[in-house]
């Protein structure tokens, strides 16, 4: 014979699985120290000012001297 299983048990138990493992994810995903996420934004202000730093300045009047 077969076993008897209540179904909306086992919806329950399903749910909650997936809710446990979404759980994980962000945490992974979201769960940084604060101290991390200051690090990460002093790097990316430090390669913005790099990137900026090798900006070219060109001015219109040197343009009009070109052929």
């Amino acid at each position: 014979m077969a076993e008897i299983v209540n179904l909306r048990h086992y919806r329950k138990t399903r749910a909650k699985d997936a809710a446990g493992k979404a759980g994980t994810e962000n945490a992974v995903r979201f769960g940084r120290r604060k101290d991390d996420k200051a690090n990460e934004a002093a790097e990316l202000e430090l390669a913005a000012k790099r990137l900026d730093g090798h900006i070219r300045d060109v001015s219109p009047e040197d343009d009009d001297d070109r052929p």
